[in-house]
Formats: C-alpha cells, sequence, structure tokens
C-alpha cells in the first residue's frame, strides 16, 4: 500500500521551498520560455542556426525594431519585480538598446537581429544574479542562551519548590 504524500509531494522531512525563491524560479521559467520563442523558436533548414520572432519582426523596418524593443521590455518588467539590482536592470537596457539600434541598420540589422539575441541574453544575466542572490544564505540566528538560562533556573526553581513540599 502506498504511503501518503506530504505537502506538494515533497520528501517527508524536507525543507519547505521558499516562497521568494519559488516566485523566482517561476520567473526564470517563464523568461527562458518567453526567450526561446523570441530568439531561437525556429530552427533554419541545412543549418544549426535558430532565429526567433524578434528577428521575424525586426524585418518590418523601424516598427519591427520598435515591436521588438516593446517585446523585451518584458525582461526588464520581470527583473523589477524579482527585486533585481539597479546594475543588473541598467545591463538589461544596454542590451534592449544595443538591440534595438542594431535592428535599425538597414540589411544588416536584420542579421544583427538574428545573431544578438538581447532576450536570451537578458534571461541569462537575470538567472546569474538570482543564482547568485539564492546562494547567499542568510546566516543563523544566534543561539538564544538567555532563553535556555532561563528555563534552565525557572525548572530548577519549580523542582526545588517540588522537592521542599515533598520533604515537609
Amino acid at each position: 500500500m502506498d504511503r501518503p504524500r506530504t505537502g506538494s509531494g515533497a520528501n517527508p522531512g524536507s525543507v519547505p521551498p521558499n516562497p521568494v525563491e519559488a516566485r523566482q524560479r517561476a520567473t526564470l521559467r517563464r523568461l527562458e520560455t518567453f526567450s526561446r520563442l523570441t530568439d531561437s523558436s525556429i530552427g533554419l533548414p541545412f543549418t544549426r542556426f535558430r532565429i526567433g520572432l524578434d528577428a521575424i519582426i525586426g524585418l518590418i523596418p523601424v516598427v519591427g525594431d520598435a515591436a521588438g524593443f516593446v517585446l523585451s521590455a518584458y525582461v526588464l518588467v520581470e527583473a523589477h519585480q524579482v527585486g533585481a539590482s539597479r546594475a543588473v536592470k541598467l545591463r538589461i537596457l544596454r542590451n534592449m538598446g544595443v538591440d534595438f539600434v542594431g535592428g535599425l541598420l538597414p540589411v544588416v540589422g536584420d542579421a544583427f537581429d538574428a545573431i544578438y539575441k538581447a532576450n536570451t541574453r537578458n534571461t541569462r544575466l537575470l538567472r546569474q544574479h538570482l543564482e547568485e542572490q539564492l546562494a547567499v544564505e542568510p546566516p543563523p540566528p544566534p543561539f538564544p542562551w538567555a532563553t535556555l538560562i532561563g528555563l534552565t533556573l525557572g525548572i530548577a526553581v519549580v523542582t526545588g519548590g517540588v522537592a521542599l513540599a515533598i520533604k515537609s
């Protein structure tokens, strides 16, 4: 007979997931899906090279590049919501700007859009930042010596009082 599972399928005795960490991991999963769609969802026949919707949209002069820039802002919004540092958000903005300006160049810009893959770069950047945050564990709380000593003295007084009451 199968034993009942505890929690959300976790092993008994395991530490429940941290809600902040769970939210960050969910954000990263969404961004990886988004990046794959916009940067590498379409394989070019007879090559190993992949392009995404961003490169296809970028074929429309100016409007396509503006639309790609707006789509790329999604990564920045998600980065802000998970608490990415100012430096990370500035690097994301820089990558978005490089992708936008590079895409504006006639003919060469379309190839640049296909190669630069700003959304993948920005998702990787955010992943590295969040993994560094998760790797830094907060220091453990100090041992509650005062509580231990207080309880010990309290138990000693109660035990002594009970012993005196029994002896009398």
